[in-house]
């Protein structure tokens, strides 16, 4: 929804993987909301790898359903005729693949370097990125920077030291670490601190709301049907991550920063740092090992030698400004998406 709505992201295509749910719904459910959130129609789902490079699958029910969306209302059927038209084809009606999607539009864009870079966005399992680099080297050049919303420096959710993302494809995500390209890591230390409070929920139902309106525990009525729909998600999410972490003020956005810090780095501090995943450690398989003391000897390249990642350390604690800009962000996003979106037409 961000990606689509931010006036300076131009969204090219979305390329799915296994994760919170399998890569069926995974894909699926991309093309749910790309219809939900009236993308253009050229922005189609590109169904990836099924599996991790070495481990078996796995997904987390747990926090977002069977489904990968759990609680989620007024969303298009999976089978619904403008679902299945955000899949993209070949020319002979075959499946277009993640691989064969992303080479595709990263090569029309930076046209031999007479176009643009394009900037790689992973909010789940590494898998399709590590298998670009790997069978497209020759187009690395037309990407201008990776960005993945993963790992934590010191802290995991889905291990004692390992976050979900990573966790589920480590070596996937030491491959994309190894390449010689600029990458910017947004860890849980920073996602855990954009929290969707009551009073933004009360905005992203009925945006003339105040931010600091004082209204107890009741919510508005949505305003719009997509806006039902923001509502169901993120309080099936709050509910979980309330009676799993903890987490009694609402829940974190993770994802969405990826796209905010697309859009507007200023939101963050980022230092550069060797990053690497931990591989073989039976307690700590998956951990993002992140070189703050600057222990290991690195050059200036951002491949296997050198410091190869930037590691967001903070969009600060509610109600500092940069947490608020973000939200401000988002809310005129669905403000932009109200204008648009099919599930306002019915």
């Amino acid at each position: 929804m961000l990606a689509n709505n931010v006036p300076n992201i131009h969204l090219l295509g979305v390329s799915t993987t296994h994760g919170n749910a399998d890569s069926d719904w995974t894909a699926k459910n991309a093309a749910r909301c790309l219809v939900a959130f009236g993308a253009p129609s050229h922005v189609l789902v590109y169904p990836g790898a099924s599996q991790p490079l070495l481990l078996p699958a796995k997904h987390d029910p747990e926090i977002h359903g069977e489904d990968g969306l759990g609680g989620v209302e007024g969303l298009p059927s999976p089978d619904a005729p403008e679902v299945v038209a955000r899949f993209a084809v070949n020319s002979d009606g075959t499946p277009a693949r993640a691989l064969d999607g992303m080479s595709r539009a990263i090569k029309d864009t930076w046209k031999k370097g007479t176009g643009n870079q394009v900037v790689v966005v992973s909010t789940g399992p590494m898998t399709n990125i590590a298998l670009f680099v790997s069978v497209y080297p020759d187009l690395l050049n037309a990407v201008e920077e990776f960005v993945f919303m993963g790992g934590g420096v010191g802290l995991g959710n889905r291990s004692a030291v390992a976050e979900y993302n990573i966790l589920c494809d480590p070596h996937a995500s030491q491959i994309v670490l190894n390449v010689p390209i600029p990458k910017t890591m947004v860890p849980i230390n920073v996602t855990h601190t954009a929290i969707v409070t009551k009073e933004i929920h009360r905005r992203l139902l009925a945006p003339h709301t105040s931010l600091n309106q004082d209204a107890g525990s009741v919510l508005p009525k949505a305003t719009t049907n997509l806006r039902h729909t923001l509502s169901t998600l993120i309080s099936f999410f709050a509910d979980s991550y309330k009676s799993t972490f903890g987490f009694m003020d609402g829940p974190p956005l993770h994802d969405a920063l990826t796209i905010a810090y697309v859009s507007d780095p200023s939101l963050f501090k980022v230092t550069r740092h060797r990053v690497d995943i931990e591989l073989t450690g039976k307690h700590s398989m998956g951990q993002t090992v992140v070189d703050v003391w600057k222990y290991i000897p690195c050059d200036d390249t951002w491949g296997r030698t050198g410091r190869n990642c930037q590691v967001a350390e903070n969009l600060d604690a509610w109600p500092c400004t940069k947490v608020e800009r973000f939200f401000e962000l988002f809310l005129e996003a669905i403000q932009q998406c109200d204008g648009k979106s099919p599930l306002n037409r019915d």
